[in-house]
């Protein structure tokens, strides 16, 4: 989280913050936040083993929910998760059965392996997910085959999020730190901050911090003053 650590070094008073502590989000199918906006993804997780291609990419931006998707059908198909490079393994893994291959446009992947990887799901009748954040058209692939593979492949987009659905992630952010927060609060801050994902994780994880290193509990002026920090800070950089 740079933005945090930028607008936490910002701070005139040298508030010391606690120790960061890791929290763990809730990744069941059951914690998954459905709104409009990813019921299409949803349904092609749920409909597992019927999918409509053997390879899905499923494409949102960050924070969007395609982990928390992701470790649902890897739960649900024993997925093994590989980095298609070569001397990976990847070809083989999904001769096996399903396999998972996360941030594709992030972390990047050799264009003879992942072509390997594709032609092994079809030829054992397997299955490949993928995740990104930006469409395979952008992909910096060289390789004419590979950019065949990917055309073929079902592509599911999550959009950014609503009102709504930002409500419900914040509160869900909040409870993923054993932390209450009142509604109104979060009606507060839906009103006045960036409609993202990314926003929202800065921001919660914000006022987390600061809530723990001031004792005190979630508040309106809390979420007032971190909103005003991160405004300052966007328009900084």
């Amino acid at each position: 989280m740079s933005e945090i650590k930028k607008v936490a070094a910002r701070r005139r008073n040298g508030e010391q913050l606690p120790l960061a502590f890791t929290h763990a989000a809730a990744q069941g199918r059951d914690d998954l936040l459905v709104s409009s906006r990813m019921a299409a993804a949803v349904r092609l997780i749920d409909s597992w083993p019927n999918w409509p291609s053997p390879v899905v990419i499923l494409v949102g931006p960050a924070g969007s929910g395609k982990s928390h998707l992701a470790s649902v059908w890897r739960a649900a198909s024993a997925a093994q998760d590989i980095h298609p490079l070569e001397g990976e393994g990847s070809a083989a893994a999904a001769a096996a059965g399903p396999v998972l291959f996360e941030d594709a446009d992030r972390v990047g992947f050799d264009d003879t392996a992942l072509f390997h990887t594709i032609n092994s799901v079809r030829e054992n009748g397997t299955a490949l997910l993928i995740t990104a954040r930006l469409w395979p058209l952008s992909w910096p692939v060289a390789l004419a085959d590979l950019r065949s593979r990917l055309k073929a492949a079902t592509i599911i987009e999550i959009g950014p999020p609503d009102e709504a659905l930002l409500s419900q992630l914040i509160v869900k952010l909040f409870a993923d730190r054993q932390l209450h927060i009142d509604d109104r609060i979060v009606d507060y801050i839906v009103d006045r901050m960036d409609r993202s994902f990314d926003a929202a994780m800065i921001l919660v994880e914000r006022m987390d911090q600061l809530a723990l290193s001031r004792r005190m509990r979630i508040t309106r002026a809390l979420a007032a003053e971190v909103l005003d920090e991160l405004s300052e800070a966007t328009v900084e950089d």
